[in-house]
């Protein structure tokens, strides 16, 4: 490891030394304190029955005494017993037994090397830690002047930033302000991850992703497409007529597929919002001028029900939709593979698309579905089956603009803000476990009056580890508080054909409740679906909620999303789930869900390389993200683009630019 990484190992807080007192002045327990005075009643002992050691002893000055105890730190009682006056740093609490006041395992320092000030403390690595990782430091950063800079002078003076070596030097060695005020507005700031140096850190993290993003983007608009197509000559078979929004989408990537760079766009729409439909008339002007459509799922769930979907849509075009996932027998795999070596197909299928073995003659357009499931690096070995095909990244999961600045920002934004006609909201509610014999009667009217009912549990079995209602453990039970309502098992252990069953009876009626895990989340459209009961709704974050919600409503029926939650819930765990019923507007969630859980839960942010943030902080830095993507386009212009991006690479993982090549 390089003095760099040692450097880049920032405190994880920020401690106010400045001001000894005496142990006279200590009052009360509970906080941390600066005492000086010379050290008595030094003990190294044993307690009997216990095997750890334990050092005793007393800190005086003139004006009083207090108590200290070093558990399982015999060396302190060397320290001690050379230095004639020290300063000690810890926490005060009060003896059990006697009530008296006493400092527990306080950091120890002669008085001489002992300067006042804001003291960086660090989380231990390896066998450094406390006074050794500062020592370190402080050696470190007097080799701070041969340090350069990754990022030009230029675009830190026009963004008001630090350069690095005054970053770093003011993280580990805060200034130390004169008056206690001030002080405590600079511990604030430090803690808030509001200092100069702080941002200039997570600017560069920040930087360091829109710099590999510009760089793809680049690289794409110099290529020239596989495929030019124009508008499609042939007819979809429609349900509903597109809504405005699905036309504006519609035009905006005939537009892309027409010119002469390689389409590359992400469309954003909520759940039922006819995402397919869009994708449909992509495929069917691609396919109409002579290129291969790939569209690729996460689940081999979610990849038969858009072939089933595509099936209807196509079904006056003379056009068959492939399916190839893990599961397809070895028989239809090879008839699937030779039709896709043969000319141009439309092909649905898993991660299964991007094995060595499947050629996709003439690839034209990539369709990626639920693309936060995927890395970067899956949607580019599929695009690499062909010469520079269109692409097409489609997601329900709403992304705070923010995080789709950086995790999609090589890809042009469509958003599908408008439902089809005649929705209604479907409506949230929290119930208790103990509420939930008025549930079932409730979930037993609507089977009766021809809704459907799902019940989703987060795990399949029951789990040691996780406090969490499964699947299996409920299952006989709700056969018996479902009396005449046929009930059946959906979960992803279970085989193609067992599941293509139990969609297919949920979907006709033949089973009126649905037990299953998250594999409904996407996929499963039955408009009959009226009731949605999640158990243990903790255990998700707003958006897989949001995504859950939105398997109902899709009918005329009213419809209801029911948290089946523990007597007892976490304060921070109520509000969350507060806030999911309070809004049915997924982009509202997905910010809290940025709030409340960090990007890396959302939508990927680790697909560039980044291995999560750890300076920057997305809903806290949204103006350093869009400086970061101006700072980017800048570089690119004065053609610094690749030399700063592999300065910044260790940001990214590894030290490697994701595509690149």
């Amino acid at each position: 490891r390089t003095v760099g990484d040692l450097l880049m190992w920032v405190p994880s807080r920020w401690e106010d030394r400045s001001r000894a007192v005496s142990p006279a002045a200590v009052g009360e327990p509970g906080r941390p304190v600066l005492v000086r005075g010379r050290i008595g009643a030094l003990k190294l002992g044993r307690p009997r029955g216990r095997g750890r050691r334990v050092v005793t002893a007393v800190v005086r000055d003139g004006e009083g005494t207090l108590p200290g105890v070093w558990f399982n730190q015999a060396w302190i009682a060397r320290e001690l017993k050379g230095a004639p006056e020290v300063v000690l740093y810890g926490r005060v609490e009060r003896r059990s037994r006697t009530g008296q006041l006493q400092l527990v395992n306080p950091e120890v320092s002669p008085v001489e090397s002992a300067e006042p000030g804001i003291v960086a403390v660090y989380r231990r690595t390896g066998p450094l830690g406390g006074r050794r990782l500062r020592r370190l430091m402080d050696q470190a950063l007097e080799t701070l002047p041969d340090l350069e800079d990754p990022v030009p002078r230029e675009i830190l003076d026009a963004l008001g930033l630090p350069g690095l070596r005054e970053a770093l030097t003011a993280l580990h060695r805060p200034p130390l302000p004169a008056s206690e005020a001030e002080r405590a507005a600079l511990l604030a700031d430090l803690e808030a991850g509001r200092t100069p140096a702080q941002r200039r850190l997570a600017f560069d993290e920040l930087l360091a992703v829109a710099l590999a993003v510009e760089s793809v983007g680049q690289r794409r608009r110099r290529q020239r497409a596989a495929v030019r197509a124009g508008p499609p000559r042939g007819r979809l078979e429609l349900v509903f007529e597109p809504t405005a929004a699905q036309r504006r989408v519609i035009a905006e990537i005939l537009a892309d597929l027409a010119g002469p760079a390689p389409m590359a766009r992400l469309l954003q729409g909520d759940v039922g919002s006819g995402k397919t439909v869009v994708a449909a008339h992509a495929a069917l002007a691609v396919l109409e001028a002579g290129g291969t459509v790939a569209l690729m799922a996460p689940t081999e769930l979610l990849a038969e029900q858009h072939r089933a979907s595509l099936e209807r849509l196509f079904a006056g075009t003379g056009i068959e939709p492939l399916l190839l996932t893990g599961s397809v027998g070895a028989a239809e795999r090879r008839r699937i593979l030779g039709l896709l070596a043969s000319g141009p197909r439309l092909v649905v299928g898993t991660h299964a698309l991007v094995q060595d073995s499947v050629r996709l003659e003439r690839l034209g357009l990539v369709v990626v579905d639920e693309q936060h499931r995927f890395g970067v690096a899956h949607r580019m070995a599929l695009a690499a089956k062909g010469r520079a095909p269109h692409l097409l990244v489609m997601t329900a999961t709403p992304i705070p603009r923010s995080l789709a600045l950086v995790a999609y920002g090589d890809l042009e934004l469509s958003v599908l803000d408008e439902l089809p006609p005649g929705r209604r909201p479907v409506r949230t509610v929290v119930r208790r476990r103990d509420q939930a014999d008025r549930l079932w009667r409730f979930v037993r009217q609507e089977v009766a009056a021809g809704g459907r009912a799902y019940v989703v549990y987060p795990l399949i079995e029951e789990s040691e580890e996780l406090e969490a209602q499964s699947l299996a453990e409920n299952e006989e039970r709700l056969r018996r508080l479902l009396p005449g309502v046929s009930v059946g098992v959906l979960h992803g252990r279970m085989g193609r054909r067992e599941r293509e069953e139990a969609v297919a009876d949920f979907r006709s009626g033949r089973t009126g409740v649905l037990l299953s895990t998250t594999v409904v989340e996407v996929g499963v459209d039955v408009p009959e679906a009226s009731v949605m009961v999640i158990e243990s709704p903790e255990r998700f974050g707003l958006s897989q909620l949001h995504q859950l919600r939105g398997r109902v409503g899709r009918g005329p029926r009213q419809a209801w999303c029911v948290l089946l939650v523990p007597d007892v819930l976490p304060g921070a765990a109520r509000r969350r789930l507060e806030v999911f019923c309070s809004t049915g507007d997924g982009f509202e969630l997905a910010e809290a869900d940025l709030e409340l859980r960090g990007p890396g839960e959302i939508a990927g942010f680790r697909q560039w390389g980044a291995d999560g943030l750890r300076f920057a902080r997305l809903s806290r830095d949204r103006d350093l993200l869009e400086r970061a993507r101006g700072a980017a386009a800048r570089l690119g212009e004065m053609g610094k683009l690749d030399q700063v991006l592999e300065r910044l690479a260790p940001h990214l993982g590894g030290g490697e630019v994701p595509g690149g090549g």
